[in-house]
């Protein structure tokens, strides 16, 4: 999902008026919505993002609010990166779920006149990648077995906020009371940010993102998990959190075949990669 910035400037007039206030008074909403905004992590101040409606304006802060602009990609058909007659998968744009309503699942069923099409296992909204397919309800079973069986190998890139120290190599932080495996492989870094390569091993909620934040490298632009080790001065320039699914790797439930698939950096990816000066 892309992003249209708003830009405003409080005047002398506007000191001390809230954050709350001056949105819903420049955007021409009501509180309650300008509240939503706020909620949604989506509004700076100075480059800062601030979320406290009762925040107090300055004279000459600069105040910029996301405002999320569907980009072509989603407009278009979803790419497919492997298809046979039982399954498929398809490189997920951001900004779309895996199922649900106007989700890549629905609109793949759409594309390819496949009403039995389901999802087999879940990307977050705003990750980009490599997402498997059932063609068919009883093979999906078979499939999500295999993700049960830690069969499937899945390979993320993600930058990640600050120099992720190269000694890194295992992240072992329980997520939600249950053992987790992340590999860590470092591809560059500075100060200000880090590319990473990433394998999970086993598929916790949110095991990246959890497990970069604990060890205070989160996700660039993770408005969920990112908090205050967000790099400086860039945060209205992300779009999204940079995260991706960029390979993945199993055995084919009829046959055994090895299927691997590998899904491209995205565009946002890139950009966020040459504006952080990494590569």
């Amino acid at each position: 999902m892309s992003n249209q910035l708003q830009h405003f400037v409080a005047t002398p007039g506007e000191a001390g008026v809230t954050l709350q206030e001056f949105l819903a008074e420049h955007l021409r909403l009501s509180k309650g919505k300008a509240k939503e905004l706020l909620d949604r992590r989506v509004v700076f101040v100075n480059g800062r993002r601030i979320w406290m409606a009762r925040h107090a304006l300055r004279a000459r802060d600069t105040i910029e609010v996301q405002q999320a602009v569907a980009p072509a990609a989603l407009k278009q058909p979803v790419k497919i990166l492997f298809q046979d007659g039982v399954l498929l998968v398809a490189d997920k744009p951001a900004g779309l779920l895996a199922n649900g309503a106007g989700s890549v699942e629905e609109r793949l069923r759409e594309q390819l006149k496949l009403p039995e099409l389901e999802a087999v296992h879940r990307l977050d909204r705003d990750t980009s990648g490599c997402l498997l397919f059932a063609k068919q309800r009883a093979l999906r079973e078979a499939l999500v077995t295999l993700f049960g069986q830690r069969e499937v190998t899945k390979v993320y890139h993600a930058i990640a906020a600050g120099r992720v120290p190269d000694n890194i190599r295992d992240i072992r932080t329980p997520v939600d009371g249950e053992p987790a495996l992340t590999r860590v492989e470092r591809l560059d870094a500075n100060l200000q940010a880090s590319h990473l390569k990433l394998n999970i091993e086993t598929g916790r909620t949110h095991q990246i993102r959890r497990h970069l934040l604990a060890i205070h490298h989160p996700v660039v632009g993770d408005k969920q998990y990112g908090g205050r080790f967000q790099p400086a001065g860039h945060l209205a320039e992300i779009p999204r959190q940079m995260l991706h699914a960029a390979v993945l790797v199993f055995p084919h439930p009829q046959g055994g075949a090895t299927i691997r698939c590998n899904a491209p950096l995205p565009p946002d990816f890139r950009a966020c990669l040459h504006r952080l000066h990494l590569h």
